[in-house]
């Protein structure tokens, strides 16, 4: 069977026979978004359709858009095609995107990690067809450890450096990352001081699910008082003038990369914990073989490692070029 319900484009992936576009990186008619990031969820489409969690995040980042909202499993047609969204655990509200019609199924994964990260919905595999899939950290190098684990080494660094009355700032992504690290992170030795961008954020996000209330960094706050406390911050933040009023401070960034030699060290932090809301190289391939999709197309990262390793495993997997980034960093102004 000649599978043809969705295609690539130079304005993104599309469907002819319902006329709209999975996550289009150039402004469309109708868009469908599986999650809120920049690169994923862009400015300038007439119609967006997203998950009811994605909704709220996406008109905090875009403003007012024409934009209907969908729950879990809801099946919903345009143009005799069925459309339904379905949790992919990567951030609050993401989604795979599936594509149905006369017996032919595509399930475009979006951004997806499997592992339960008791914040997000987690990620539900769908049977199909043809599975579309990131593949971030599509390499076997990238097996992460639990996150259990990394809280305790993250909550043990923090307790060392309030010791030593040495501020402690953990950089990571302001919408998705600073989430689950605001939302698992315990205020045992100091406060949790959320960075102006990722404070918005988590008040955006904390409206569809609950999230502890942590203070807002300001110039208000007197650094001296405060040399306990761990700050979180987006990545770009990294050579604020801010920072400097906080001397004596170490730095660590929560992210996937951490996993990689020599990332920490070309960052300029001072170490690094392995967090990431990607499925690493293992958990990919139980999505995959999950789906049992007879022909699976990479995305994104490691595309061309990754589909050889399909094929070598006899999965049928093929590569398309996106815009999409692997952790895209926030656009918004990073001072406080």
């Amino acid at each position: 069977m000649k599978k043809t319900l969705l295609e690539f484009t130079d304005s993104g992936i599309y469907c002819p026979k319902a006329d709209v576009y999975l996550d289009p990186w150039r402004p469309v008619s109708k868009a469908l978004i599986s999650h809120a990031h920049a690169d994923h969820s862009r400015w300038g489409h007439q119609h967006y359709i997203s998950h009811k969690f994605s909704t709220p995040i996406i008109k905090h980042r875009l403003g007012s858009v024409d934009i209907a909202s969908k729950k879990w499993g809801e099946r919903f047609s345009i143009q005799g095609v069925q459309f339904s969204f379905h949790p992919a655990g990567h951030i609050v509200g993401s989604s795979q995107i599936k594509v149905e019609h006369k017996g032919e199924t595509w399930v475009f994964s979006g951004d997806y990690k499997t592992y339960d990260d008791g914040f997000t919905t987690p990620f539900e595999p769908q049977k199909c067809d043809v599975f579309i899939t990131e593949c971030t950290f599509g390499i076997p190098a990238f097996k992460w450890p639990s996150q259990e684990l990394v809280f305790d080494q993250i909550q043990r660094w923090w307790r060392e450096n309030a010791a030593l009355g040495i501020t402690s700032v953990l950089f990571g992504y302001s919408l998705g990352k600073a989430q689950r690290l605001s939302f698992h992170l315990r205020e045992e030795v100091g406060p949790i001081l959320l960075h102006p961008v990722i404070h918005a954020h988590n008040e955006v996000v904390g409206s569809v699910k609950s999230l502890p209330s942590h203070q807002k960094l300001d110039k208000n706050i007197d650094p001296k008082k405060l040399k306990t406390a761990l700050i979180l911050a987006p990545p770009n933040a990294q050579d604020a003038s801010w920072l400097k009023k906080w001397l004596p401070y170490r730095t660590a960034a929560a992210s996937g990369w951490m996993a990689t030699r020599g990332a920490r060290r070309r960052r300029g932090y001072d170490t690094g914990f392995v967090l990431s809301d990607h499925a690493d190289f293992y958990e990919l391939t139980q999505a995959v073989q999950a789906t049992e999709a007879q022909h699976v197309i990479c995305t994104h990262g490691y595309t061309d490692i990754y589909s050889r390793f399909l094929n070598s495993k006899g999965i049928y997997a093929t590569t398309a070029d996106t815009p999409f980034e692997d952790e895209p960093a926030t656009t918004e102004e990073e001072t406080a």
